[in-house]
């Protein structure tokens, strides 16, 4: 007896394999550009406090170092998320909603660590450079969150229909047989 499903049935096509699970996808644009420096400047805001050999008032060097060390395990964590399957898994929304949370405490605790930083430094120029590190890291957590927002208001008014709220003043929420 001939099955009659083997002409019109297919087999199901193998999802595409990708290297260990990783794809750009999810950063197209803007996005890349500044995750990537977020991690890097973060990076080199650790290694430039942690090359400080001495320090007199140390608690302010103590903070930079956990707030940057976090910093940066942070954006290469949310970094992860974009790049691997986690990203379908939780979804967009969830995704873009962590995100943008965990930019601002960042942003704020990374700027907050870095005038800490700047007013308990002694002077050295690896702490400086650890303090200008910081800055520019917090400013790119912040451009993050500005662009972020600019994107957010710009769909919202792409997005808002013409007709804002039941004004009764338009001709399309008058009736089509007018009664005289």
């Amino acid at each position: 007896m001939d099955n009659v499903y083997n002409e019109t049935t297919e087999p199901q096509a193998k999802p595409s394999r990708r290297p260990f699970g990783c794809t750009l996808r999810h950063l197209r644009g803007w996005r890349l550009p500044i995750k990537a420096l977020q991690a890097i400047l973060s990076l080199l805001a650790v290694i430039c406090e942690e090359i400080v050999e001495g320090c007199i008032k140390c608690g302010g060097l103590y903070f930079f170092e956990f707030t940057s060390c976090s910093a940066f395990l942070l954006s290469l964590l949310i970094l992860c998320v974009y790049c691997t399957d986690v990203y379908e898994t939780f979804g967009e929304d969830k995704v873009q909603t962590v995100n943008l949370w965990t930019m601002r405490a960042i942003a704020v605790c990374f700027l907050l660590a870095s005038i800490v930083l700047a007013a308990t430094i002694s002077g050295s120029a690896v702490e400086n450079a650890a303090c200008v590190f910081g800055f520019l890291a917090s400013g790119a957590f912040s451009a993050e969150i500005i662009i972020e927002c600019f994107h957010s208001r710009k769909q919202n008014v792409d997005g808002s229909s013409e007709n804002p709220g039941n004004a009764q003043s338009y001709t399309e929420n008058q009736p089509l047989n007018k009664q005289s």
